[in-house]
């Protein structure tokens, strides 16, 4: 296991100290800048909300996003292997007619 690592995040106004995994640092910075970026984008929309408003819109901007992508990849599986079904009729109906 790899040491852990501080680092300084800012998430609206506010500044965070977290430890992570010098792989993830990355991965932790993007997110970071993806709800900073909702924060700015959901304050240009909805005017007069505080910090925790536009937050909290965000957690559930995010949250939707995350299941939108597991319901698309688990129809894409589902789509793979309906079409991996369709491949094997095929060539087993190919296989029949060279027989």
């Amino acid at each position: 296991m790899e040491e852990l690592i501080p680092i300084q995040i800012v998430i609206g106004d506010r500044s965070y100290r977290i430890k992570i995994e010098p792989n993830d640092e990355e991965a932790v910075r993007g997110t970071v800048k993806l709800i900073n970026d909702k924060i700015l984008e959901f304050k240009g929309q909805f005017a007069g909300k505080d910090m925790q408003d536009y937050i909290a819109m965000v957690l559930i901007w995010l949250a939707t996003e995350t299941k939108e992508e597991t319901e698309l990849k688990r129809d894409v599986a589902n789509v793979q292997a309906r079409l991996q079904q369709i491949s094997t009729a095929l060539q087993d109906a190919l296989k029949s007619d060279r027989e």
